[in-house]
C-alpha cells in the first residue's frame, strides 16, 4: 500500500466555502476509483475551533492499493483539474507500514496528521506494530528520504494531540475494497 497527500495552503482571507462547495460538488468523482481504498478530502480553516489550524488548508489524503492505480490517478483528468485550479502541488508518497480502515469508515468527520521523527538508528520494526484499533481509519507509514513516521488517523468525533488536525469533506472508497 501507499499513502499519498498533497496539501494547498490557501491565503488568510480565502473564503472556504469555496473549497467545501467544491468538495460537496465533485468528491463523489474518486468514489470507486480502481485500486483506491480511500481518499479523504481534507481541509482546514484558519482559527477554526475544531482543527485549531493556524492556516487555510486543502490536502487531501490517500490510501492507494499499489503504485500503478495512483499513477493512473496523477496522470488524468480529476488530478489534472486540481492543479490547474490551485496550482502544482508536490505530493507526497510513503510507504505504508500499517493500515487499519474500518467498515464504518464514512462515518468519519475529523482527521489528524502526525508527522515525527526517526531518530537516526533507531529499532524500525516497532512502527508495523503500532495502530489504534477505536479509530475508523488508522495509517501508519514512513518517509525513508528524510526519516519521519507519518501517522494518519480519522474519527467521528475532533481527536487531540499534536499534528494537524483536519475536517473531512467527503470519504471515497473504491468499491472493491472491503475494511483492512
Amino acid at each position: 500500500m501507499i499513502a499519498m497527500q498533497y496539501s494547498f495552503t490557501l491565503p488568510a482571507d480565502y473564503d472556504m466555502g469555496i473549497i467545501e462547495k467544491r468538495i460537496a460538488d465533485n468528491g463523489y468523482r474518486t468514489d470507486g476509483f480502481a485500486g483506491l481504498i480511500f481518499k479523504t478530502y481534507l481541509y482546514a480553516r484558519r482559527n477554526g475551533l475544531q482543527t485549531g489550524s493556524a492556516e487555510n488548508i486543502y490536502a487531501p489524503f490517500y490510501l492507494w492499493q499499489d503504485v500503478s492505480d495512483m499513477n493512473r490517478f496523477i496522470s488524468g483528468a480529476g488530478f489534472q483539474g486540481v492543479a490547474g485550479a490551485f496550482g502544482w502541488p508536490q505530493i507526497r508518497v510513503y510507504p505504508v507500514l500499517t493500515a487499519h480502515v474500518s467498515g464504518s469508515v464514512a462515518e468519519a468527520v475529523y482527521a489528524k496528521r502526525e508527522i515525527t521523527d526517526i531518530a537516526p538508528f533507531s529499532d524500525l520494526a516497532p512502527f508495523s506494530e503500532q495502530t489504534v484499533s477505536d479509530r475508523l481509519i488508522d495509517v501508519t507509514a514512513w518517509d525513508t528520504t528524510n526519516w519521519k513516521k507519518i501517522h494518519f488517523t480519522a474519527g467521528r468525533n475532533p481527536l487531540t494531540g499534536g499534528g494537524q488536525h483536519y475536517r473531512i469533506g467527503h470519504i471515497s472508497l473504491s468499491g472493491a475494497v472491503k475494511a483492512v
